[in-house]
């Protein structure tokens, strides 16, 4: 039961749009007109829309990503996996390595030494 549009995700997504249009009507004030008064409210305006797109990301970041749709597994699903994990023979330690070139150098040189 995962829900891929939450209400706050859907109010998110069309305010967005609304914002960008009323960015995108700002931009198109600004580049039809010379009037001074007309380019600052137009200015206010995209300062206000671009403000609102803040706020409006920062409330989507608090909703939680959906969530994929793999079935989930019972409690006795689970149960039986874990009982035939811990019913399998443990795995067998590798064998031992020989010692490095140096090492063995070391050792004979130890042995014959007497300090070994």
């Amino acid at each position: 039961m995962s829900h891929t549009d939450t209400p706050a995700r859907s109010w998110c997504e069309t305010l967005q749009k609304k914002l960008m249009a009323a960015i995108d009507a700002a931009w198109a004030l600004i580049e039809s007109s010379d009037d001074p008064a007309v380019l600052a409210k137009a200015r206010d305006k995209a300062r206000l829309a671009g403000q609102l797109a803040v706020e409006a990301r920062r409330i989507a970041a608090l909703v939680p990503p959906p969530r994929d749709d793999k079935p989930r597994r019972t409690p006795l699903e689970a149960a039986i996996a874990s009982i035939q994990t811990d019913a399998a023979p443990p795995a067998t330690p590798p064998p031992p390595r020989a010692p490095a070139a140096q090492a063995a150098a070391m050792q004979a040189a130890l042995a014959r030494m007497g300090r070994r």
